[in-house]
C-alpha cells in the first residue's frame, strides 16, 4: 500500500469525523490497511484504538463504500460494532465456509435476534450488533462514507484475527512514496 494512499485516507477519515461531529483524542494510534492484498479500495480500513486496556478496547473506524474488511472471527474477542454515522453491512456466519444455509443467532441492538447466515444485515448510524467469539463477520460500508465504532474486550490484533482468506496480512506492506503525516501503529520505531 503506498503511504500517499494511507495519508489520503487518514485526511478523508479526518474530514468525515470533523464533519460529524468525532473529536479525535491527541496522538490518536493510526491503523490504515488493505489486508495485505494490495487493494485497499476493495478491501481496506482505517481504524483509530482510542482505547487499549488489558480489560477492554475502543476502537473508532472510518471506511468508503467498496471498502471491506474481509471474513475472519475471534477466539477471544467480544466485540459490539456500531454504526456511528452512514450505512454498515455486516454478514455474518457460523463457520469458515461461510455457507448461505442456516442462521446466526446473536444481539442486535440488545436484543437476541436470528439473522440469515451470508445475507447482509445494515446497520443505520447508532444501530449495533454483538459479536462473539468463533462468529465470522465481513462488514463494508454501504452508504459513500461511513464511521464505525467498536467496543470490545482486550484487542490482540496480530494473534487473534482468524481469516478465512490465508493471503491476508493485518497490516499492509507499505510503499513509501511520500512522507507520513501519521504514524502508524504497524510504523516501525
Amino acid at each position: 500500500m503506498k503511504r500517499s494512499a494511507i495519508n489520503h485516507l487518514v485526511h478523508s477519515a479526518e474530514t468525515c469525523f470533523l464533519a460529524h461531529g468525532w473529536t479525535l483524542p491527541p496522538a490518536p494510534r493510526w491503523d490504515v490497511t488493505d489486508f495485505g492484498l494490495g487493494d485497499w479500495q476493495k478491501f481496506g480500513l482505517v481504524l483509530i484504538n482510542l482505547a487499549e486496556e488489558p480489560e477492554y478496547c475502543e476502537k473508532l473506524m472510518y471506511g468508503q463504500r467498496g471498502m471491506t474488511t474481509p471474513a475472519h472471527t475471534h477466539r477471544k474477542k467480544k466485540e459490539d460494532i456500531i454504526c456511528r454515522w452512514g450505512k454498515l453491512d455486516i454478514l455474518l456466519w457460523n463457520d469458515a465456509t461461510l455457507s448461505k444455509e442456516g442462521s446466526v443467532t446473536l444481539k442486535v441492538n440488545g436484543k437476541l435476534a436470528s439473522v440469515p447466515s451470508g445475507k447482509a444485515l445494515t446497520l443505520q448510524a447508532g444501530e449495533r450488533v454483538t459479536l462473539v467469539p468463533g462468529v465470522y463477520h465481513e462488514f463494508l460500508p454501504s452508504s459513500e462514507e461511513c464511521i464505525i465504532g467498536e467496543v470490545s474486550t482486550a484487542n490482540d490484533d496480530l494473534n487473534d484475527n482468524f481469516f478465512v482468506n490465508p493471503d491476508i496480512g493485518r497490516y499492509p506492506h507499505l510503499e513509501e512514496d511520500e512522507p507520513a503525516v501519521v504514524r502508524l501503529v504497524s510504523d516501525k520505531s
